[in-house]
């Protein structure tokens, strides 16, 4: 009885201590399930938002290429231009792109797909570094909705929580000007489909970059955007050495996370995702209770089917666990198919063997106005135009047996605009048969339209080229006729069926061709523009003056494609520049001979003046006694002097007319010049009883002329001033030095002055003011010899009234170099 007690016990205490192992065992192994359980969710939830955030900047990335490719094909920079161009992208159907905008190196937006951003100047510092040329790059988070926040001088205080992701390309535009091309990225969109992956978890998560800047994050964390994450073990030891991984341990939250992560493929960011251990274990913990329970039952119910009832227990405990392990597995596979068939851009569907919807993901709105309950029965070949029905119905025969099927149809919209989708279809097996079709719809309504685009531009091109009126030809690089437009054929008299394909000037003289090939090779050596003429052959045997512009085209690959070359007759430019230049000589020519032959005549009338000059003296001499014959001889003596003074103004004007009249300048003060001019009219100024003003400076007045002929006009000018000022009057003579270096001497009277319409007319020859012709012999050349004097030397002689009365006469002469050496110049 002892030893079956003991044994009893023995096997009481054994079954007991198994019962008790096998619990704990159980619970251990309940645990690692339920912890390993919860990182296959969290790796799988971390990459479906890595997937996401890697897609959605990629199509981002994908629209500024395309887009910085349109810009780079237009012919200009033209702000409305680029603003249609932009109001053309795929923004409207992008709702992860907040907006587009094209700015100039500066920083001014040239056009944005905001209206109210046109003209604004970007700060760039505060927008990031540009990436190289034809690149893109994806700068850190900014706060504020809009470009408008960045602007220079604005102080962006954007409401909480609104922030933005710039994607910034650099490329070249229109005539190799730099261009850059920002796209801002919603945060808000990325964080939404944080929120619709991490539906029924108690877990976070975050994108950040490789940094630790984060970017944007759920709700429940304590980081905000933009603020670096710190003490994190991804980012302080896993990146950037990983891609992927898990742990358990320390996270953004207190306490224990199980914690997933993977890095984007394409950019430096990275998708965490973390589950609180506590939550994880919730049912671990719920189990462990009950099995706890159960066990004490067991203890307490030991018996001869203690054993077998524990084992039926453990057997029927793991059978639930595991289905509902499945149970939860299907669930999650369902929740993530559901969401990325959600976040997909394309239109996915199913049909039956006979072609009809039996499912359609939301984005059905996109080829079709009707709800999405109403698709379920639709058939394709029903939606789209009558002239693409039968090849949409043929992507649908159950006969062929090919795989993928594509077709190119257009579905026009409700209000009958038209719209170009590419179908591809793929047929489901079953048993051998067709049982139903899988297939895609993508709009490329943006690519029809751009290459229909295109194609106009082309047509309209070759048109412009075609009525040009320059001959207009392109050869490739081996020199030979690719095109020529109709202004070419009718100049050559060759039509372009003749010459397309020939070798270039195949039907020029050896010397012409050699010419060409010359220019030909050194455009091709050093790039660029080449510009020249010569003469060319008309197709009516007459040589015409050209003048010839060749270009080289760029290829696909960058390198030379072929030459463009015009040709521009300027024949008769070149008739009218020599009968010009002809006119030119002859005028010259009959200038100088009439400057020989006022000399000539000059120099003839002085040998007669001088015997009425030394006659008239005598006979005056000797007629004082007899008053009426010396006051003849007295005329006789005054009409010869004024004779004599016209004939040397007439000899001084054709001296300085004549090629031979020579100026010899050199260095002189101005106002030794004036000084002795005023010390020589010093009689005349007495004589009038004129009161003499002079104000000159105490510094030298430097200036390079020709010291007789300038005593000369200044002579001129203060004996005009002392003739006309009215006796006992003022006489004001004035010299400076402006601060450019420019010397200006002025001569003031108090005279009658100069009538306004007369001010320039005083300065021709032989001609006097109406207000001073007094009959006292003038001969109107005195301001005549001054100008042409003063002009010589390159400065100008001007006269005005002054306010008070009388006029003002005004020298200006040119500043001139202080080193230059001492030069003979011919007029």
């Amino acid at each position: 009885m002892g030893r079956a007690q003991f044994l009893a016990k023995a096997l009481a205490t054994l079954v007991a201590v198994c019962v008790l192992a096998a619990l704990a065992g159980l619970a251990e192994y309940e645990r690692r399930e339920t912890l390993e359980n919860a990182q296959a969710r969290a790796e799988l939830i971390s990459r479906t938002l890595e997937e996401h955030v890697t897609r959605t900047i990629g199509s981002a990335s994908l629209v500024m290429q395309t887009l910085g490719e349109a810009v780079a094909r237009q012919p200009s920079a033209d702000p409305a231009r680029l603003q249609s161009l932009l109001s053309q992208t795929l923004l409207a159907s992008l709702p992860y792109l907040r907006g587009a905008a094209v700015l100039d190196e500066r920083g001014v937006v040239l056009a944005s797909s905001v209206a109210d951003e046109h003209g604004l100047r970007i700060d760039l510092a505060r927008l990031g570094n540009a990436p190289g040329e034809q690149r893109d790059v994806l700068l850190p988070l900014r706060h504020g909705r809009s470009l408008a926040d960045l602007a220079v001088g604005v102080v962006a205080r954007p409401a909480p929580g609104v922030d933005m992701l710039p994607l910034l390309r650099t490329l070249r535009g229109p005539g190799g000007q730099k261009l850059l091309l920002v796209a801002l990225i919603n945060p808000g969109v990325l964080a939404n489909f944080q929120h619709v992956a991490l539906s029924g978890e108690d877990g976070v998560a975050a994108l950040a970059g490789f940094d630790g800047q984060l970017i944007v994050a759920s709700d429940r964390l304590p980081v905000a955007p933009g603020r670096r994450i710190e003490g994190h073990p991804i980012f302080d030891s896993w990146l950037p050495a990983r891609e992927h991984g898990q742990y358990i341990g320390a996270g953004l939250r207190e306490g224990p996370q199980v914690v997933a992560f993977r890095a984007s493929r394409t950019r430096p960011l990275v998708v965490t995702v973390e589950l609180p251990v506590g939550a994880a274990l919730h049912t671990w913990y719920e189990r462990v209770w009950w099995l706890a329970a159960a066990g004490g039952v067991v203890l307490l119910a030991i018996a001869s089917g203690a054993m077998t009832l524990l084992r039926a227990m453990n057997a029927r405990e793991r059978a639930r666990s595991a289905l509902d392990g499945a149970h939860e597995q299907v669930a999650l596979r369902e929740r993530e198919l559901s969401v990325l068939l959600k976040s997909v851009q394309e239109v996915i569907f199913r049909t039956d063997a006979r072609g009809a919807i039996t499912f359609v993901n939301a984005r059905w709105a996109a080829i079709s106005d009707q709800p999405l309950e109403q698709a379920r029965g639709r058939c394709l070949s029903d939606l789209v135009v009558a002239a693409d029905r039968a090849r949409t119905a043929a992507l649908f025969s159950v006969g062929d047996l090919s795989g993928v099927r594509e077709a190119q149809v257009c579905i026009p919209a409700a209000d009958a605009r038209p719209r170009h989708f590419v179908l591809a279809v793929v047929p489901l097996f079953k048993g051998g048969q067709i049982v139903g079709f899988a297939g895609s719809a993508v709009n490329v309504s943006e690519r029809v339209a751009a290459e229909q685009q295109l194609q106009h531009q082309l047509a309209f091109t070759e048109l412009l080229l075609q009525m040009s009126p320059l001959p207009v030809s392109m050869f490739d690089v081996q020199g030979r006729y690719v095109m020529v437009n109709h202004a070419w054929e009718e100049f050559v008299g060759r039509t372009r069926a003749q010459v397309v394909g020939t070798s270039v000037g195949h039907f020029l003289s050896p010397e012409a061709a050699a010419l060409h090939a010359d220019q030909d090779a050194e455009l091709m050596a050093r790039g660029g523009r080449l510009r020249y003429e010569t003469r060319v052959q008309h197709r009516d045997g007459s040589l015409r003056d050209m003048v010839v512009t060749k270009v080289l085209v760029p290829g696909e690959d960058g390198r030379p494609a072929g030459i463009l070359c015009t040709l521009m007759d300027v024949s008769e430019f070149r008739d009218a520049e020599r009968a010009t230049r002809e006119a030119r000589d002859a005028a010259e020519e009959a200038s100088r001979a009439k400057s020989e032959f006022v000399a000539n005549i000059s120099h003839e009338l002085r040998t007669p003046l001088q015997a009425i000059l030394g006659f008239s003296e005598l006979g005056y001499t000797r007629g004082l006694d007899n008053p009426r014959l010396a006051g003849m001889f007295n005329d006789i003596h005054n009409s010869g002097q004024r004779m004599l003074a016209l004939v040397n103004d007439l000899l001084d004007v054709s001296k300085i007319e004549s090629a031979v009249g020579t100026f010899d300048l050199e260095r002189c003060d101005l106002r030794t010049l004036v000084n002795a001019v005023l010390r020589e009219l010093a009689p005349l100024v007495g004589k009038r009883r004129l009161r003499l003003s002079v104000v000159l400076p105490e510094q030298p007045l430097r200036v390079k002329v020709d010291p007789l002929r300038m005593q000369q006009a200044i002579r001129n000018v203060v004996a005009n001033a002392i003739k006309f000022s009215p006796e006992g009057g003022q006489l004001d003579v004035q010299a400076a030095e402006t601060s450019d270096g420019e010397v200006w001497l002025t001569v003031a009277d108090r005279g009658p002055g100069i009538p306004p319409a007369e001010i320039e007319t005083i300065f021709d020859a032989f001609v006097q003011s109406s207000k001073t012709k007094d009959g006292s012999g003038g001969t109107g050349l005195g301001l005549a010899i001054c100008r042409k004097i003063i002009d010589v030397h390159g400065g100008r002689i001007s006269a005005e009234n002054r306010p008070g009365g009388g006029a003002v006469f005004r020298i200006q002469l040119p500043q001139r170099p202080s080193g230059d050496s001492q030069l003979d110049s011919s007029f």
